[in-house]
């Protein structure tokens, strides 16, 4: 079986070049071009000496990437990706974006929150929502997928199957993540700077953060009702990792044990998901450096209590358009992302 041939647009930012280092390393990959605008012409390694002398390659235009293979990742920030994949379809190419354009369903929604519009409505219609083990079968036949966002990948993936069972209440869902500097991106900020962070935990984007209406979109679909959620995103003094912790009330005569039972048959043959036993609380550890997203869930009266961990740089984000791309080509979803997380 030949090899895909993948193509990065945006290659130079954190999410770019995680995506990057996992498709060096994926069996049934030859990645054929990587773009930056910022660094046209400069070899990768001479960014990111990390990826190695063995691996070298030039930046180019990104542009001129569309061309040069089956498959193109469009790492970009929200209302630049869009041209992109718009050329790359037009070519006959699969599109998997990790921004956030094909995200939100409902143009005016997307618009209030990001301030710019859809340039192809037609090719919204298309785009399926990423969420590789809500999704899968949608994800094999898609031309483009939208990468989910980090925060909501954590957050769905426990909610999603409770919601759609009606374990849970719609409403009075609250919400603290808290994420890796990585989250906020390779881009300098008076926010991100090692000072501001260093022994400290800062709240941002109260009531306003992006993934809110992508969280909701997600959840209301899976409960087939609006559902409102609270969600309140942190940084926090680590280089990766997500812990979303998340309070929602059982409907009556729902017991603890009904939550893991529903959770742990929903994600039995699910290779990335992970749900603990019920004495069991998750952590980073379990998760960094790993595609998997593992779950803890607990109880205070009428509360339930999930705790939720991502990677937010792989299965928030590179190693979630991976698996992707393993589903729409028809290769095993699992390959070049059996990664375990290190001990310490």
């Amino acid at each position: 079986m030949s090899k895909i041939k993948a193509g990065i647009i945006g290659a130079t930012g954190y999410v770019g070049v995680e995506l990057l280092r996992l498709l060096i390393n994926h069996e049934g990959v030859e990645v054929t071009a990587i773009g930056s605008n910022s660094y046209i012409g400069k070899n990768i390694v001479d960014i990111y000496p990390s990826i190695g002398y063995e691996n070298s390659m030039t930046c180019i235009e990104n542009e001129k990437v569309i061309d040069m293979c089956d498959v193109v990742f469009t790492a970009l920030p929200h209302g630049v990706s869009e041209k992109f994949a718009i050329k790359a379809i037009e070519s006959k190419k699969k599109v998997i974006d990790l921004g956030a354009d094909f995200r939100i369903k409902d143009e005016k929604i997307y618009s209030k929150w990001y301030g710019v519009s859809f340039i192809d409505t037609i090719l919204h219609k298309k785009a399926v929502y990423g969420l590789s083990e809500i999704y899968q079968e949608d994800i094999k036949s898609a031309d483009i997928v939208a990468n989910p966002g980090c925060y909501p990948t954590s957050i769905s993936l426990p909610l999603m199957p409770l919601l759609s069972s009606k374990l849970i209440k719609n409403n009075n869902i609250i919400i603290d993540s808290k994420s890796g500097l990585t989250g906020a991106g390779r881009e300098l900020s008076t926010s991100s700077h090692f000072t501001e962070v260093n022994e400290n935990i800062t709240a941002y984007k109260i009531g306003k953060h992006r993934h809110t209406p992508e969280i909701e979109q997600n959840l209301s679909e899976a409960y087939k009702e609006d559902v409102d959620v609270v969600f309140t995103p942190n940084l926090i003094p680590v280089n990766r990792g997500i812990l979303s912790t998340i309070y929602c009330i059982k409907e009556d005569n729902v017991s603890i044990g009904d939550i893991h039972k529903k959770l742990t048959d929903y994600y039995e043959y699910k290779e990335f998901v992970e749900i603990l036993p019920l004495d069991k609380i998750t952590s980073l550890k379990n998760v960094v450096y790993s595609n998997k997203c593992v779950i803890s869930v607990h109880e205070n009266k009428d509360t339930l209590i999930i705790c939720s961990t991502i990677d937010n740089m792989i299965k928030g984000a590179a190693g979630q358009a991976v698996q992707n791309m393993n589903i729409m080509f028809g290769i095993e979803e699992t390959t070049g992302l059996k990664h375990i997380a290190p001990a310490f």
